[in-house]
């Protein structure tokens, strides 16, 4: 007999060899069809594992992180059952789950159209009813090969022949066999509802020079109620989409004949970006911050001492030759930002440093993973480096995080998840400066009142560091600020500074971006608000209508006023129908609307609607203006 603990606290003696489910099933009756795979001791496995010594389980739901991620994991097994069922010929690939659902990759003769999906989507909820095993077989490498040369399922070949295990694990779906790690859910009958999203080409592998797939998106829950929400959050998600918005604003343009990944910013999109570029360059100099510019282009020899034509060189731009001198254009600014420190000699009394520079970078990302302004290949970075000596750390790290969630929060956000990410398996450094480093990070945390995940080992082999995300209104988690300690580049770049007792000692360097960069920022925004900006980022704050040409001249003054008071104003003085112009301010999202006509314009007054609130009345205009710089002083913390 052996003892079996729940990690929920009930506990029991079970025969040798007794399955997880059973021990669930007798333990916490409650959790019976709930529960998707377990963790024992640590480590997860399927559901009908045997138990084989006394330890602790812990059950996987759908509402673990995890429980969803083999959920959908196991769903893309039965999208690719179906697909072999609807399509006799297909070879299978690979198919992850994602961060929310699910794809699989197939090489079929055509591309999928709308009328497949539905038919797969079809076979799928077939074969949910069906409620087949997941059968979990461990076999030789050999006999897979074996059998996956006998299938024909030629990629399954190819990844089986690069695995240097003795053994492998395959898992059986009905007539449906695949190589796979696992665990996987019990049955097919969990799942619920299903529902496939799309279809997008995927070269194998993500390389170019490989065969173009077919690859099927798709989302699966327990039930019905979740995927209903799912679907209204997909379509409002769609509704924010900031390449359709952008474009509808006209903000931005991403130009094919220009360049994959290089973005244009249209003269709204460049107002915003100009107000955050203000506000950023007067919170940092108000920081303490010393701003500096750097090249966007630097020699080789530079990248070859930070260890970026080792470790990165597949994300840089081809090489340029002049005067028979290589450079590489910039991925990052750290090499520039060091050449800086090093310009002097350093005192302990000089510390800290603190440098920052909105600095634009090139980074070839692949063509297949461009997305808008998310995901792009020139961007600028808020980037800055501080340097600090040992004493220093903790202060430094505080005042760093609470300047991160301060500005954050000046854009409206107010709900962050923070993650710290501590020391990977190989790394540089020493444990002290690794400890001193990580415990600064947690203390940041908890005095700024956030809570925070650690992830253990995610750390970079550099040094540890803490992201900050944001949730918005579709509960989507977006990447904000990164603080990151680098034991690394001081070391390569001999960076030292005089201490007190005259010795030459090696700073801190904390690399520290609070919006990450301004491009991916804006799109961030623009999904966040939905295009409607907060006032004080709104590219026109008021826009000036009259009803008819005879208030032209008395409109054109209170533009006037406007402009002299600091307010971004702009005007339709045409002869439409001044429905048709609020219509069109509405769909353009200006924020406040002033209406003249022959009443306003005999009074010296305004009629002003605000976008969503409708009509507030008639009122001088000096009212408007200090309303207007009221809520513009306020930036965006009120305004989401």
């Amino acid at each position: 007999m052996i003892e079996v603990c729940l990690s929920t606290g009930e506990n029991g003696l079970f025969e040798e060899h007794t399955k997880a489910e059973a021990v669930i099933e007798k333990l916490k009756p409650e959790l019976k069809n709930k529960v998707i795979a377990v963790r024992i001791n640590g480590k997860v496995f399927d559901l009908s594992t045997p138990i084989t010594e006394s330890c602790t389980i812990e059950p996987i739901t759908f509402e673990d992180e995890e429980g969803k991620s083999i959920f959908w994991h196991s769903s893309s097994h039965i999208m690719a059952l179906a697909v072999k069922r609807v399509f006799k010929d297909a070879k299978v690939t690979i198919g992850p789950p994602i961060d929310k659902g699910f794809y699989y990759d197939f090489d079929v003769e055509r591309t999928f159209t709308p009328e497949d999906l539905k038919k797969i989507e079809e076979e799928m909820k077939k074969i949910c009813e069906e409620d087949l095993p997941f059968e979990r077989i461990e076999v030789p490498k050999e006999e897979a090969i074996k059998l996956f040369k006998e299938l024909k399922e030629d990629y399954k070949v190819e990844i089986l022949e690069e695995i240097e295990d003795d053994k492998v694990s395959l898992y059986k779906t009905g007539e449906f066999i695949d190589l796979c790690r696992g665990p996987h859910i019990p049955s097919t009958g969990m799942v619920r509802a299903v529902k496939l999203l799309s279809t997008s080409g995927a070269y194998w592998r993500g390389d170019e020079k490989n065969k173009m797939l077919q690859r099927i998106y798709g989302i699966s829950f327990p039930n019905e109620k979740d995927l209903k929400d799912f679907l209204e959050k997909l379509e409002e998600a769609k509704s924010r989409d900031h390449r359709k918005l952008g474009k509808e604003l006209k903000l931005f343009m991403i130009e094919e004949d220009i360049g994959a990944g290089l973005v244009i910013w249209l003269p709204k999109g460049a107002k915003i970006r100009r107000i955050i570029e203000d506000y950023w360059l007067k919170r940092h100099e108000d920081a303490g911050y010393q701003l500096i510019y750097t090249p966007h282009i630097g020699k080789s020899m530079l990248w070859e001492t930070s260890g970026h034509l080792s470790f990165y060189k597949e994300n840089m731009f081809p090489p340029m030759e002049l005067e028979n001198v290589t450079y590489y254009v910039k991925p990052m600014n750290c090499p520039f930002h060091i050449y800086v420190y090093k310009s002097e000699k350093r005192s302990y009394r000089d510390l800290p440093i603190k440098l920052a520079e909105l600095g634009t970078v090139y980074r070839y990302e692949k063509s297949g993973v461009l997305h808008g302004l998310m995901r792009v290949r020139g961007f600028t970075q808020d980037d800055a480096h501080i340097f600090v000596r040992e004493d220093q750390v903790k202060e430094e790290i505080a005042n760093t995080v609470a300047f991160a969630i301060d500005v954050l929060r000046d854009f409206g956000f107010d709900n962050f998840n923070v993650y710290i990410s501590t020391k990977p398996e190989k790394a540089i450094g020493s444990n002290e400066m690794w400890e001193i480093a990580t415990e600064s990070l947690i203390e940041a945390a908890k005095l700024v009142g956030l809570n925070y995940k650690i992830e253990e080992g995610e750390g970079a082999f550099y040094g540890p560091k803490i992201d900050i995300t944001i949730t918005d209104a579709l509960d989507r988690e977006w990447q904000c600020s990164t603080v990151q300690f680098d034991f690394n580049l001081p070391e390569r770049f001999d960076l030292t500074y005089t201490d007190r007792d005259g010795k030459e000692k090696r700073p801190y360097m904390i690399h520290r971006a609070l919006m990450g960069s301004l491009e991916r920022f804006l799109g961030v925004l623009i999904e966040y608000y939905k295009g409607n900006f907060p006032l004080w980022l709104s590219p026109i704050q008021a826009r000036v209508m009259t009803i008819t040409d005879e208030q032209r001249k008395y409109a054109e003054e209170v533009v006037e006023k406007f402009k002299e008071a600091g307010i971004r104003v702009d005007s339709d003085l045409g002869g439409e129908k001044i429905t048709y112009k609020i219509r069109l301010a509405e769909t353009e999202k200006i924020p406040y609307m002033v209406v003249i006509g022959k009443k306003e314009a005999l009074e010296g007054v305004i009629n002003v609607r605000k976008k969503g609130k409708g009509v507030i009345g008639n009122m001088k205009i000096e009212d408007l203006i200090r309303m207007i710089k009221e809520e513009e002083d306020k930036k965006g913390r009120v305004s989401n």
